[in-house]
């Protein structure tokens, strides 16, 4: 091993300790605070793992420089700590520096090694390749897919089946459910939802309980912290509109019903990235459990309830009136 190997063995080393180093203590406030914007790069955020983004900020102030800025907010609209004011100035140091290595120790890591790598490539005599090794692998084969089996249809195949459980079927008991071991003496534990439910705003959608109206009426008081049973949500009350071609209304995306339930990072961005015209959705994708498919008809009211989401009114332009012809006499 020559000594130029041995540096770059050295500084790989380096890094990878730094790198657990900040896994270990800047992941977690990332995770909670910092991922959506700097995921992705809304409004200029320098991306997680992009040299390019981060080294002229590295340059113009170094460390100290960032410390400041994630701590007292930026003029592009960065709010002090990402909006999370309950963090404290060692939380958010942390995740800068979780995001930091991420940009330039392994770039700095691999750069050095390149030189190593070539010397070794010079010094290394050429080896003969055997008749075995140069002989091209033959092409895996391709598995052939079996055809799917004919759905035998029932009845008049011009009746419109919903696939919707009867009412008398919905919430069934734990042991009863097919999620839970009836075998398991803890099933027979857990309280049936319908006896769970008794006192909830009804709904005619999903298992018949409304937890908006549920939530707005304090008739349930989500915990927003597993730790601090005082912590209040971030709430963020935006609607967001998504014009539908055809005659159906639009639909009305409420941030703030559901970030009285949730934080941000359960959706962004790995559901949906929080810029215009970046997500695709479709009646087909949410059907088959992608975008708001993840949540709708598992643990929210299901897509059968369309007026739910289509309630915006579209706003339909008059007829211009023709021009009037006069009588003929």
């Amino acid at each position: 091993m020559n000594r130029n190997m041995a540096i770059a063995i050295i500084i790989s080393g380096l890094s990878l300790m730094q790198s657990a180093l900040a896994e270990s203590s800047g992941k977690s406030t990332y995770d909670k605070a910092c991922v959506t914007c700097h995921a992705t790069g809304i409004a200029g955020a320098p991306r997680t793992g992009n040299s390019a983004d981060w080294a002229p900020r590295v340059a113009a102030g170094g460390n100290a420089r960032l410390y400041k800025s994630a701590l007292q907010g930026t003029a592009k609209g960065m709010p002090p700590k990402g909006g999370r004011s309950d963090l404290s100035d060692a939380d958010v140091k942390s995740a800068v520096d979780y995001m930091l290595p991420k940009a330039d120790a392994k770039a700095a890591a691999k750069e050095a090694a390149k030189p190593a790598a070539k010397e070794e490539a010079k010094a290394a005599p050429a080896a003969t390749p055997s008749p075995a090794a140069a002989a091209p692998a033959p092409a895996p084969a391709k598995a052939v897919a079996a055809a799917p089996a004919a759905i035998p249809m029932a009845g008049d195949v011009n009746s419109f089946n919903r696939l919707l459980k009867p009412v008398g079927k919905r919430n069934p008991a734990p042991a009863e459910d097919g999620i839970h071991d009836p075998a398991s003496e803890g099933t027979l534990a857990l309280q049936p939802p319908l006896q769970a439910y008794t006192g909830l705003p009804r709904s005619n959608a999903g298992n018949r309980i409304d937890w908006v109206a549920a939530l707005s009426s304090k008739k349930i008081t989500p915990r927003w912290d597993r730790v601090d049973a005082a912590a209040d949500p971030v709430i963020m009350d935006l609607n967001i509109v998504r014009e539908v071609k055809g005659s159906m209304p639009d639909v009305v995306y409420p941030h703030k019903q559901h970030t009285e339930w949730l934080d941000c990072s359960n959706c962004h961005p790995a559901i949906f990235l929080p810029q215009k015209g970046a997500n695709q959705i479709s009646m087909a994708s949410i059907m088959l459990g992608e975008k708001c498919g993840v949540c709708h008809g598992k643990v929210a009211f299901p897509v059968s309830e369309c007026r739910l989401c289509h309630s915006k009114k579209k706003d339909l332009a008059p007829k211009a009136a023709g021009p009037v012809s006069e009588a003929k006499p």
